[in-house]
């Protein structure tokens, strides 16, 4: 099978090879998926740059889409010829969907509707599932105020459209003018440009001076710092799924204690059963009801993969970055 693949870390344009593998196999319990596109997410950049390889190879990629061709002992044969999604291809395993075919456990293809693109699908196991499970943690978010970090993110773009379905009043953190365009089209009733404006004043002014009620939040090295100076109202719930360096991040206490804010946090990828299964669930209902919009910001071939992770790198497409994957 065609695959893209390193075997050392370091830049993509250095390491990233592309080339034949042999084809994978289902094993007992597993699905092959023959691959039609495959998503391209930061975490496998990062990845890609610093993380060990665990094995002497590794084909990059946790999300990816396609059509389940082969399956292992154990698995209804029913499920040949089923459209499907994949999570956490590669995450602690070695090949991911970075190839025309991948095989996981059974469970972690979860049915495509037909109305749903393979490029959509692709970008599902990442971006879909950490904004659904930030929602889900933040809870009731009726009539509630809550600041979005990175609201033009793959991620953040996905939170802002299911927070305004829940009727929550959403203010999103941006970079640029487009992407104030692009939040503010999935709902965002404000943007803010934290590269330029000062966020703590600005979200004092729009809450009347008492901080919003809740956070999802992709950044928690700036956030933490903003909380302390009353963006966050007392009592208040951060919602957290990533941040930038450093990881050593100083938290200010009596902040925390005195404001009695609510932190979680999750990995999208570690999420247990009980609450990833649910999940799944909700987000294909929402793709089969067409009630997400999605933004696909940038194609390429297997054969361009080292383009894909510079773009991915380079942080200014808007939308997510797929690869198609021809047969």
């Amino acid at each position: 099978m065609k695959a893209a693949w390193y075997e050392k870390n370091g830049t993509a344009r250095d390491v990233m090879i592309v080339g034949e593998q042999p084809t994978a196999q289902p094993a007992a319990g597993e699905v092959r998926v023959a691959l039609h596109c495959s998503g391209v997410n930061p975490s496998d950049v990062k990845s890609r740059t610093a993380r060990p390889l665990g094995g002497p190879l590794v084909i990059p990629h946790s999300d990816g889409a396609g059509i389940i061709d082969a399956v292992g002992e154990g698995v209804d044969a029913s499920r040949i010829g089923e459209r499907v999604w994949t999570w956490n291809a590669q995450w602690q395993r070695p090949f991911g969907t970075a190839a025309q075919f991948v095989c996981l456990p059974s469970a972690q293809a979860a049915s495509l509707p037909d109305e749903v693109s393979f490029q959509t699908g692709a970008c599902m196991g990442i971006p879909g599932l950490t904004a659904l499970q930030a929602v889900r943690i933040a809870g009731d978010v009726t009539k509630q105020t809550v600041l979005v970090t990175g609201a033009s993110s793959a991620v953040g773009h996905y939170v802002t459209q299911m927070l305004k379905r829940l009727g929550a009043k959403v203010i999103g953190t941006v970079g640029s003018e487009a992407k104030a365009a692009h939040a503010k089209a999935a709902g965002a009733d404000h943007c803010l440009f934290y590269k330029t404006e000062d966020v703590v004043a600005r979200v004092k002014e729009l809450t009347g001076g008492k901080g919003v009620d809740t956070i999802i939040d992709m950044d928690f090295s700036t956030t933490v710092q903003w909380m302390a100076q009353g963006v966050l109202r007392p009592h208040g719930h951060l919602v957290c799924y990533g941040s930038n360096p450093p990881m050593d991040i100083p938290v200010n206490f009596r902040a925390m204690l005195f404001n009695s804010f609510t932190l979680s946090f999750f990995l999208v990828y570690d999420l247990p059963e009980d609450q990833r299964e649910p999940c799944v669930y909700i987000l294909n209902a929402m793709l089969k009801n067409k009630q997400l919009i999605h933004s696909i910001g940038a194609e390429f071939s297997l054969d361009q993969v080292v383009q894909a992770h510079e773009t991915v790198e380079a942080g200014k497409t808007i939308g997510n970055v797929v690869i198609n994957i021809a047969h």
